[in-house]
């Protein structure tokens, strides 16, 4: 009996010593109910209820810090980083600099214009794709403006060179559009071009959907890099819905009905109507039905009643 006891009130949380002391009190045969009583008059707590009383004083402290934060804090909890939530951006470097430079001169400055807008929206992930041939002195037939500035990119390992070499005096260039498709592909991030990459669509199903729903063209105006709002068309979603990764969904905002209460469309009217937020919306030939087929309904029923024995 005084092991079932003890294994009771241990359960309940309560301490063996101060068990021991009521039961010594109380006698061996003394009620469970009696126990509790003596153990409650005694201050006796629940070890569940003292640990509640009594605030942890552990506290976390985050990896490679020695001093103590005040409170407790999960890991990486409210000093999220913003850049996390923006996909990465591979820019198709050869396409951006023609651009820039009218489809005449290869602007490396139209590279760099790119480069900072991306930057000034918080992407850390910026990667710039240009063929290796480019890195050579320029030629009459392909002019190139402000080549220091691919040096200073490659420096900051923002810029990419895609592979080429001569042989036998021919230069073997490799695709860099593959190389763009694929690295963005990858990680999941945006493709800054005006190309639409055909032939890599038609190579690809997969590419073929990621190049529609993640190509990002643009526009210079007056040296300005300029994106369009609506990347995807005008129902598509904004220009900071596409480039981040947790798209916020705008408000659905309804517009109020230019008829107002003398609508006849009822349920069917795609606009907004205050007064029939509680009530059934029915359009008028179907409320004419319903009010038809109730008076059709009892005059039934009565004829059913006359004819029952």
């Amino acid at each position: 009996v005084h092991q079932s006891k003890m294994d009771f009130f241990c359960k309940l949380g309560y301490g063996k010593q101060d068990i021991c002391k009521v039961l010594d009190n109380l006698g061996q045969e003394a009620l469970e109910d009696d126990v509790l009583k003596e153990l409650i008059r005694m201050g006796s707590k629940p070890q569940a209820l003292e640990n509640q009383a009594q605030p942890s004083q552990l506290k976390l402290v985050a990896r490679g810090s020695c001093s103590s934060t005040p409170g407790l804090q999960w890991p990486g909890e409210g000093d999220s980083d913003p850049s996390d939530s923006l996909r990465p951006i591979v820019i198709d470097g050869s396409n951006v600099a023609m651009s820039h430079g009218n489809k005449e001169v290869f602007s490396c400055w139209g590279i760099q214009l790119a480069v900072d807008w991306f930057r000034e929206r918080g992407h850390t992930y910026i990667k710039v794709f240009v063929p290796l041939w480019r890195k050579e002195h320029p030629r009459q037939d392909s002019p190139i403006a402000d080549q220091h500035i691919l040096e200073e990119l490659e420096k900051q390992s923002v810029l990419v060179y895609t592979p080429s070499r001569k042989v036998k005096g021919k230069r073997v260039v490799c695709y860099d559009d593959r190389y763009i498709v694929k690295v963005a592909y990858q990680k999941d991030g945006v493709i800054v071009s005006n190309d639409h990459y055909r032939d890599l669509q038609n190579e690809n199903p997969e590419w073929k959907w990621f190049i529609e729903q993640r190509l990002l063209m643009y526009s210079f105006v007056s040296n300005r890099f300029m994106p369009p709002d609506d990347p995807l068309g005008r129902h598509g979603p904004t220009l900071s819905n596409f480039l981040s990764k947790k798209p916020v969904l705008p408000e659905k905002k309804w517009q109020p009905c230019p008829y107002g209460k003398k609508c006849t469309y009822g349920n069917k009217c795609k606009f907004y109507h205050p007064e029939r937020q509680h009530q059934a919306q029915l359009s008028v030939a179907d409320e004419l039905r319903a009010k038809t087929k109730v008076p059709l309904a009892l005059g039934k029923e009565e004829e059913r009643c006359q004819c029952s024995p």
